[in-house]
């Protein structure tokens, strides 16, 4: 595997690496030793699958609230995505930046995206189907997110989104998430 940083500290593409022959390629998309080498995760607690029906469907951007943070890998094993991953770390150099990927199974890419950072993706083609690697549980209590397009982080969706929850479209933009926080966490 081979980790590329990117402009967000802790956060990386990762590039499997193909063994290829006659028959078509073997890759590892998760080691634990190679990952505890560069100081990821090494553990899952959890995988998941998301399967989006239609383009244009946008999810995110998604996180688990403290204490129940989260790190994910994400990888697209059918179709293609624009996956988004947002710096939210209160503090950090690159708070409110975003670094953007599209993920699909002939790039084989995934994004490795650390604590304290939101998640979303817009699908670029019809069926197209996500992977996570988790490394805590879902916690429905901790669930949070913030708008996929408050133009304080300006994120640069390649296309139009068409199909978005009503959930995803009543998120609050960073300002308002960071009110909300107790007075101690903001």
């Amino acid at each position: 595997m081979k980790f590329h940083p990117t402009a967000l500290r802790g956060a990386f593409v990762i590039e499997p690496e193909r063994r290829e022959d006659p028959r078509g390629y073997f890759a590892r998309t998760f080691c634990r030793d190679e990952l505890t080498k560069v100081s990821l995760f090494g553990e899952i607690a959890q995988c998941s699958v998301s399967y989006n029906e239609r383009r244009g469907t946008l999810r995110g951007l998604h996180f688990q609230s403290d204490p129940h943070a989260e790190e994910k890998m994400v990888a697209c094993s059918q179709g293609a995505v624009f996956d988004v991953m947002v710096d939210l770390r209160r503090g950090s150099e690159t708070f409110m930046q975003y670094v953007g990927q599209e993920l699909t199974p002939d790039n084989g890419l995934a994004l490795y995206i650390p604590k304290g950072f939101a998640h979303g993706f817009v699908t670029l083609e019809d069926r197209s189907i996500v992977t996570y690697s988790i490394s805590v549980p879902y916690v429905p209590s901790a669930s949070a997110g913030v708008r996929w397009n408050d133009p304080a982080i300006g994120v640069r969706w390649p296309i139009d989104a068409s199909v978005i929850s009503d959930r995803d479209r009543a998120l609050p933009s960073v300002a308002e998430w960071l009110r909300e926080l107790p007075p101690g966490r903001r």
